[in-house]
């Protein structure tokens, strides 16, 4: 079972050295999905109207399944992909990575396209603070006032919070549970309350 992904905690920039006249300004921004990667991809070429090409890769998913590159216009292979293999790198996903380029007046040559695009991609994540996302289920638990201590102390246990408490009639918590403590978790509560607590345990789509 997944029980974790790395990704980026917040957009950062670095621009190496020119090479050869030309810049390769690298802009590592954490994503949620597509419409995210649409919407970072249309704002940085608009901060650099200039540049000739952006290149990009990123990965989606805790489970990395999804992923994309594109040269922008620069020979097949020699922008988007060397990017895509330094997200790989590092193993991480949720995470876009785009290198704006503004010619210099020298050709690099497909070999120095890659060595470009790529040393920007990985200079760049260098500078980027990298960190675990724990996948959690998340455990709905509604039950009655009598079974408000022993819901408490399986709690106190496990050593977790609710995110969402409502007290009335009934009390219904929500709880994030690290997923491969989950079924662990629902167990216990479920013998703790004799059964009589409705429980409610949903795994976190990847």
């Amino acid at each position: 079972m997944l029980r974790s992904f790395q990704t980026v905690a917040e957009r950062c920039r670095h621009e190496p050295d020119k090479i050869k006249g030309s810049r390769h300004i690298a802009t590592v921004v954490p994503v949620e999905d597509e419409a995210a990667i649409a919407a970072a991809l249309k704002e940085i070429r608009s901060e650099f109207p200039k540049a000739n090409h952006h290149a990009f890769g990123w990965r989606l998913g805790a489970d990395a399944a999804r992923f994309l590159s594109s040269d922008d216009g620069e020979p097949s292979g020699s922008a988007g992909v060397p990017i895509l293999q330094q997200i790989d790198r590092l193993e991480l996903t949720r995470v876009l990575v785009v290198v704006s380029r503004i010619f210099g007046g020298t050709k690099l040559g497909t070999g120095g396209l890659i060595r470009a695009y790529g040393g920007a991609a990985r200079e760049a994540l260098e500078v980027a603070t990298v960190v675990e996302h724990v996948l959690t289920a998340e455990v709905t638990v509604r039950h009655d006032y009598a079974r408000a201590g022993a819901v408490a102390g399986v709690l106190h246990r496990a050593a977790l919070e609710p995110r969402i408490a409502e007290y009335g009639e009934s009390t219904r918590i929500v709880i994030d549970v690290p997923v491969d403590r989950a079924a662990e978790f629902e167990v216990a509560l479920r013998e703790a309350t004799a059964g009589r607590a409705e429980i409610d345990l949903r795994y976190p789509g990847l």
